[in-house]
């Protein structure tokens, strides 16, 4: 199953495998460079049915670090274009994530630290700037804190995200995903831990839901019809007191009606870096957030998206025939190896004559097996 075409919308993914978003922290001032292009490149020659450009600011302010990507300008349509174009000519179907980071913005990139700006990226020129969130509550003592936002900041957000994703069909993606999870912008708008508010955006789950999904209806009237959008959260916020899986049910019961075609279902972030190793009730484990995709995909009844320590071939396969997921995402497994797809191909017996593979590697790996073979060399 995992080598099954699957159909969203009129775009048809050549297999299951999609390769999550995954920053780079490498953009100069919000452009992407050529590290972008031979990245998201390798992972479309390696043979994933969809391949996600990385977590992409809708606003200057929404940057986690200053070397984020953006597409809040169209300066920054043609090197995107350039990316999805090579994506697109090998196979894979080009998507992308637009994300707002909130009161994770203005950040250290990870190898400087991955917490609060210090004197030494002041140094270095990472200025720090003023960041925003649904209410003025910061992740702890030393990191900045934000501005709670007032009614035309939520709408001038809105309208960054519906701007963006209209130069994403300019650039030639054909999937935008939303990212409400980790602790970012729409994430803390859903969380009791990170929304305090008082007017229509906060209080119980329904109003917290509210600027979310007010972001996802705008975003799907604006993007083409015929091309689907994801959405990805954290399924739990994996602390004390937080959201739950049965507030993301009932939040992708409400994105499901509104054109909301896949949830992309990860979990935690809440408190602290996405990426950093913090203190959680989920024992992390290979396949450790696949449960919440199933029970997503089968009480809202709608497509998930697994994704988390998803290490093997057979690991995904099984995801998929046990009906707990229709696509499987990969990440740091695809920076280990970016032909973790065709090699997933070969583990499973389904593509003995290296077809899978780009065509230039392909002829040569053929003859290699026939080269191995008369030296009776088994691999």
């Amino acid at each position: 199953m995992l080598f099954e075409p699957i159909a969203l919308r009129e775009v048809r993914a050549r297999n299951r495998i999609v390769v999550s978003p995954m920053c780079q922290y490498s953009a100069n001032d919000g452009h992407v460079t050529d590290w972008h292009l031979v990245h998201l490149g390798k992972f479309a020659q390696g043979g994933a049915g969809i391949v996600f450009m990385e977590a992409t600011a809708v606003e200057a302010r929404g940057r986690i670090t200053h070397g984020d990507t953006g597409i809040w300008s169209d300066s920054q349509i043609d090197g995107l274009k350039r990316i999805a174009a090579f994506v697109k000519s090998q196979g894979a179907i080009p998507a992308i994530q637009l994300a707002h980071a909130g009161r994770k913005a203005s950040m250290a990139r990870p190898w400087y630290g991955n917490g609060p700006l210090t004197q030494a990226d002041l140094a270095r020129g990472d200025k720090p700037w003023q960041i925003v969130a649904p209410s003025d509550t910061s992740i702890g003592d030393e990191w900045l804190k934000p501005k709670a936002m007032d009614k035309r900041e939520l709408d001038e957000v809105k309208d960054a995200f519906v701007a963006a994703a209209k130069r994403a069909h300019q650039a030639g993606f054909e999937i935008v995903e939303l990212h409400a999870a980790h602790g970012y912008l729409l994430h803390t708008f859903l969380s009791p831990l990170s929304n305090q508010r008082k007017d229509e955006y906060g209080g119980s789950r329904e109003t917290r839901m509210r600027f979310p999904l007010e972001v996802a209806q705008a975003v799907r009237a604006a993007w083409p019809a015929q091309k689907p959008l994801f959405l990805r959260v954290s399924s739990i916020d994996d602390v004390e007191g937080g959201w739950s899986l049965e507030d993301t049910i009932a939040f992708a019961k409400e994105l499901r009606e509104l054109g909301v075609d896949v949830i992309d279902c990860s979990s935690g972030g809440i408190l602290g870096s996405a990426t950093a190793a913090t203190k959680t009730l989920l024992k992390r484990v290979p396949g450790f957030q696949i449960p919440f995709a199933e029970r997503i995909r089968k009480e809202a009844g709608v497509k998930t998206m697994a994704v988390g320590l998803i290490l093997t071939a057979q690991q995904a396969e099984d995801a998929l025939r046990n009906e707990s997921a229709d696509l499987i995402a990969v990440g740091r497994e695809a920076l280990y190896d970016p032909n973790w797809p065709v090699h997933a191909a070969l583990a499973l017996g389904v593509d003995p004559e290296y077809a899978h593979w780009p065509q230039q590697y392909g002829w040569w790996l053929t003859r290699r097996d026939g080269l191995l073979k008369k030296l009776g060399v088994n691999r």
